[in-house]
């Protein structure tokens, strides 16, 4: 027996049992992995500031603000789009190819959302968002395709970083 005695373990149970029931209270669980301890956002929670991320950027194409869109991406040259061409580095270039299509003058623009949302946390703060992005025109259908996002949460807020839509 230890000079602790065998009660020496039962704070250290007892501390990580109320952590855990905290962290369950609030959205958050604990992970340890190959010794390494990390707390991570529940999915559902997760999924949910996904998806108001989405439905803000929806919104702000509907209503034709393309800045309100662009607000979503992180600024700075780390983020990226991926075109079918080529890779555009920061939002002035990501503004420009959305100003010569879809935000140009007289320019069509369809009805956007999302649909089949995916989530998945790559580190605190981190997370992959794969979803299905959905342009109607009234009850048509006129374009869909897949949509991969990785979010960083920066001051309180989650932005875009990488974009590759296709």
């Amino acid at each position: 027996m230890s000079e602790r005695g065998e009660w020496g373990a039962v704070p250290r149970v007892l501390l990580a049992a109320l952590v855990l029931a905290v962290a369950g209270c609030v959205g958050v669980r604990v992970r340890r992995d190959e010794g390494v301890t990390t707390v991570a956002v529940s999915d559902s929670v997760l999924r949910r500031e996904a998806r108001d991320l989405l439905d803000h950027g929806a919104a702000a194409w509907n209503r034709g603000d393309l800045e309100g869109f662009l607000s979503d991406y992180l600024p700075g040259n780390r983020t990226s789009f991926v075109t079918q061409t080529r890779v555009v580095h920061g939002v002035p270039g990501i503004r420009e190819r959305y100003q010569a299509g879809y935000f140009a003058p007289g320019a069509r623009r369809d009805s956007l959302s999302f649909e089949g949302l995916e989530v998945d946390q790559l580190a605190p703060g981190v997370v992959n968002a794969i979803a299905f992005y959905v342009l109607a025109r009234g009850d048509s259908v006129v374009a869909r395709g897949p949509t991969s996002l990785v979010l960083v949460r920066v001051g309180g807020r989650w932005y875009i970083v990488h974009d590759h839509s296709s």
